[in-house]
């Protein structure tokens, strides 16, 4: 069974949804039949490079308030499941085209997973930085992968096309956010959902894949998403 996982690495609620799916295969069954790829999807691409503070980001758009009504639950959420420290308001967002681009690379060296996990960690976990190429740099090298061989994937862009290839298949498919997922191809869930529910939406999928093949629903939205203009809880504006 295949599952895609479109996702930012500024996206809070994405490293929460990461760290829940991997909570979910550790009880899933069939977990050793799953093929897990994770995907492009950049939601501030036009940030400067240097970067912006998440609160800076805020009184920019005018919402504020959506700290303590959307970001500072998220960190709690976070913490309750396990996920801490996890930074979603005292941290630097910017544009993520270098670090998407390492991330295809590291796949490339069979590290995908571990790098998305690791990439993360080190950006919810530490509050640090991943926007230029030294600092993408500085982060391949703690993953243990060849520094200059990083250096050139990102100088040459070669990775380019590929991610942006991701964020249009995301659109074709529907998105409009992250977290993104599609399992089996057949079944699409939109934003972060609970552990529980994603356990259950992989065990349905690979049922009805071997037995007499029926539609799936797609899964609602659960706690939130996050898109080019923040991040939103259901029936809320977004931050």
């Amino acid at each position: 069974m295949k599952i895609e996982f479109w996702s930012d690495i500024v996206c809070p609620y994405c490293g929460l949804m990461n760290h829940r799916l991997h909570q979910a295969l550790e009880s899933f069954e069939h977990a050793a039949d799953v093929h897990l790829v994770h995907r492009s999807f950049q939601i501030h691409p036009d940030l400067p490079r240097e970067g912006v503070t998440q609160w800076e980001l805020l009184k920019r758009a005018g919402v504020t308030s959506i700290a303590d009504q959307v970001l500072r639950p998220i960190e709690r959420q976070a913490a309750a499941e396990g996920l801490t420290p996890y930074r979603v308001m005292d941290r630097t967002l910017g544009p993520t085209d270098l670090a998407h681009e390492l991330l295809a690379h590291a796949t490339d060296r069979g590290r995908g997973n571990e790098a998305w996990t690791a990439m993360y960690r080190t950006h919810f976990g530490q509050a640090r930085k991943l926007w230029t190429t030294r600092e993408v740099l500085d982060f391949a090298a703690q993953l243990g992968l060849d520094r200059e061989e990083a250096a050139k994937v990102l100088d040459d862009r070669r990775y380019r096309a590929r991610v942006s290839a991701d964020q249009r298949e995301a659109q074709r498919r529907g998105a409009r956010g992250v977290p993104f997922l599609v399992i089996d191809g057949s079944r699409t869930i939109n934003g972060a959902i609970g552990t529980d529910h994603l356990l259950a939406a992989m065990t349905e999928t690979w049922d009805a894949g071997h037995s007499v093949p029926q539609p799936l629903p797609a899964v609602a939205h659960g706690d939130g998403v996050c898109g080019s203009d923040g991040c939103v809880i259901p029936g809320t504006q977004r931050s």
